[in-house]
């Protein structure tokens, strides 16, 4: 008993210095650009309860969303300064680090028991290395979802039908030359920023998984749903690498496990919360159509041999990731 007393009063002080206030838990802040109801803010509350029922009285996590402690070019640079201590980045990540364009490759993840595997066979042996050397720690692999179009000129079936077409896209290298590429005007901004732009028309469309779509309210001010799934995009929980290290080893412990654990509930969620969103979505009018993949895929593929001729790896990455699909361990 003594041992155990000593034990959680030398785990305390050590949280006690790392907060360096000499009183109370250690602070820190998750931050993310999602709007309330969106799965990635679903995803940063449900880690923030876990964690926090297992950090105890060593630390607390405080969630802020809807871009309140900057967009996602700023959060990572906060990360790296110790600034904020979480982030959840998507698309930003393959600017950030180029490995990560592999998840903007059309139609590269068939489902989420694919990118199960990816995330076993590639995302923790290769891309969570290459997060490390730029001074981020990866930990965890949730889900921001299968990204669809809308837009308020016609109906997208082929990619023809983009033509002159200004779209939306987040700031990511990749995401700009897949649209380029379908022959629309990509317009790289924030997300805080869209719905402004579509309601007053500086852009026509937007891409974004459903539950941006819902919780960003895009529907009000968008006549045309069209289900591509042309990009799956993983949200990823960062840290700043060297401010990581700093923090007390039994708060990394808890973090991290629970980090991992995470992932299930987010893919479980996602799974229900599309059916029940595009049901919504249908109820209050928008038009929704499916498009021709195949023929989405086929004027995509220019962007998988850019992607393998420039980054270091990409074609090992590449075909590490299609094979997972076959993959049944």
């Amino acid at each position: 008993m003594v041992g155990r007393t000593l034990l959680s009063s030398a785990l305390l002080a050590l949280a006690l210095v790392g907060c360096g206030t000499g009183i109370g838990p250690l602070e820190l802040r998750l931050a993310h650009v999602a709007s309330p109801g969106s799965l990635t803010a679903i995803s940063a509350e449900e880690f923030a309860r876990r964690a926090n029922e297992g950090l105890g009285d060593l630390a607390r996590i405080t969630v802020f969303g809807s871009s309140q402690l900057g967009d996602d070019e700023t959060l990572l640079i906060k990360l790296k300064l110790g600034t904020v201590d979480f982030s959840l980045p998507s698309t930003i990540m393959s600017s950030a680090v180029g490995s990560f364009g592999l998840f903007e490759m059309p139609y590269l993840v068939r489902d989420r028991a694919h990118m199960r595997r990816i995330e076993r066979e590639v995302v923790w042996p290769r891309l969570a290395p290459d997060a490390s050397d730029r001074g981020f720690e990866l930990l965890g692999v949730w889900e921001n979802g299968f990204r669809h179009i809308t837009n308020s000129r016609r109906p997208i079936r082929v990619p023809d039908d983009l033509r002159g077409v200004k779209l939306r896209t987040p700031r990511g290298r990749w995401r700009v030359r897949l649209f380029q590429t379908l022959g629309a005007n990509p317009t790289p901004m924030s997300l805080a920023e869209t719905f402004m732009a579509l309601q007053t028309g500086v852009i026509d469309g937007q891409e974004n998984p459903l539950s941006q779509i819902h919780s960003q309210k895009f529907h009000e001010v968008q006549q045309y749903l069209t289900l591509s799934g042309h990009v799956y995009t993983p949200a990823f929980l960062l840290a700043g690498r060297g401010h990581w290290q700093s923090l007390p080893a039994p708060v990394r412990e808890v973090v991290r496990t629970t980090a991992r654990e995470v992932g299930e509930f987010v893919h479980r969620e996602a799974e229900a919360l599309d059916a029940r969103l595009l049901n919504d979505l249908r109820s209050q009018g928008i038009e929704v159509n499916e498009c021709d993949r195949e023929s989405f895929l086929e004027a995509g593929q220019p962007i998988f041999d850019e992607f393998a001729e420039n980054i270091p790896g990409g074609r090992e990455l590449i075909a590490r990731s299609l094979a997972a699909a076959a993959s049944k361990q």
